[in-house]
């Protein structure tokens, strides 16, 4: 077990018409101005944005809009919210919707608050010292961006999808109502479930030996996530499963599923972050697509680890074998992706790269050849590409 923080400083507002608390939330961090983020037009669709701006008014506190924020976050956008910031005077964002949009306020309070080019955080050129206040309505459960110190954006000049992680953009809050998310197409309800899978999975895999206690909660969130999303296939406003996801979600990416694992892997997120990055696919439906792939290119590198996760989440029969139960694991894992109407490689994500655009993928994952990945197995660009080949 390794030495490690945990640090969780985001209220946690749970529950059926927990939004209707957005306004007195936001008053008692003293604040004046808020600037209202949002993606499409379904938050208006909804009555959603109206409850909030009505939730607002009634606390006193000022606002402005913007929306337009779209998976894979882009670059323009937050640039043009932190010219709206600091012309209208905003001291705090409130993000309306999910990773995406969570994403895109973490990146317009960073600009807001530090000078220079926002743009240099996720090139890690700069690191941020302060970042405008973030609260967070949640209305996808996938990312956990809700409680987490990270965000994700997408730069159109080459299409680089950077990460920027930091304390400093945590949310003061997170309202989080399941009933938020029942209008939600099941493509998207399966991308958010393969998602929160994921944040786990990738601080499972890990080469030190991890907190028995760490395992098993990692473990039961997988299989309970599993579960529900089984449920919401055939139910789709199942309340409390969408609530089981939903908590999920949040305590996937806030650290809990890592402690004393070092930070865990993350190549997979590396790698699927290039394809969202070049082709614009769902975050969750490419981690699925690339993961089986990953898997079985590191596998070598810990069997003992992989059979470990095929036994105890994927229940399949302790043969004694640990490779061959490892892969059994894998293949189960595909099985259950696929069940969920989930791609399980990149041909069923809709997209046929060619192999040069492989090389590109890889190129850009690899930083140039400047970073290898991963932490099961270093892997390189070459690695990475091979990685990406195998998926197709």
């Amino acid at each position: 077990m390794e030495n490690f923080e945990y640090y969780t400083p985001t209220q946690v507002v749970f529950g059926k018409k927990s939004e209707e608390q957005v306004g007195g939330l936001i008053k008692e961090t003293g604040c004046k101005k808020v600037l209202i983020h949002y993606g499409s037009g379904s938050v208006k669709k909804t009555g959603l944005l109206d409850r909030i701006i009505s939730s607002l008014k009634e606390e006193g506190v000022s606002y402005v809009t913007l929306g337009g924020v779209v998976p894979n976050p882009r670059l323009s956008l937050v640039y043009e919210g932190i010219e709206l910031c600091k012309k209208e005077k905003v001291d705090f964002i409130l993000a309306v919707g999910g990773g995406s949009v969570i994403d895109s306020a973490k990146a317009i309070g960073y600009g807001v608050a530090n000078e220079g080019d926002v743009w240099d955080f996720y090139e890690k050129t700069r690191t941020p010292n302060a970042c405008l206040p973030i609260g967070v309505v949640l209305t996808i459960s996938a990312a956990g961006s809700e409680m987490s110190n990270s965000s994700v954006i997408t730069n159109e000049k080459g299409w680089l999808k950077r990460g920027c992680n930091s304390n400093y953009c945590r949310a003061k809050f997170a309202i989080l109502n399941p009933e938020l998310t029942m209008t939600l197409p099941e493509y998207q309800t399966m991308c958010g479930c393969v998602d929160i899978m994921m944040h786990t999975m990738e601080r499972y895999f890990t080469k030190v030996t991890p907190m028995e206690l760490t395992d098993k909660i990692a473990e039961d969130l997988i299989g309970v996530v599993m579960k529900n999303a089984k449920i919401l296939l055939e139910d789709p406003k199942n309340y409390e499963a969408r609530a089981e996801i939903m908590w999920a979600g949040s305590l996937s990416h806030n650290g809990l599923t890592g402690c004393g694992t070092e930070g865990g892997d993350w190549a997979s997120h590396q790698l699927e972050h290039e394809l969202g990055g070049m082709f614009d696919v769902a975050h969750g439906a490419g981690l699925a697509a690339i993961w089986g792939s990953w898997a079985r290119y590191v596998v070598d590198e810990d069997p003992k680890r992989f059979a470990q996760f095929a036994r105890n989440v994927m229940k399949c029969t302790n043969t004694g074998d640990d490779k061959a139960d490892a892969m059994e694991g894998i293949r189960e894992m595909e099985t259950f992706y696929a069940s969920i109407h989930m791609p399980i490689s990149i041909g069923e994500l809709g997209i046929e790269p060619t192999q040069a655009q492989y090389r590109e993928l890889a190129e850009k994952c690899s930083f140039f050849g400047k970073r290898t990945i991963g932490v099961v197995k270093k892997l390189t660009k070459e690695d990475i590409y091979q990685i990406y080949k195998n998926a197709q």
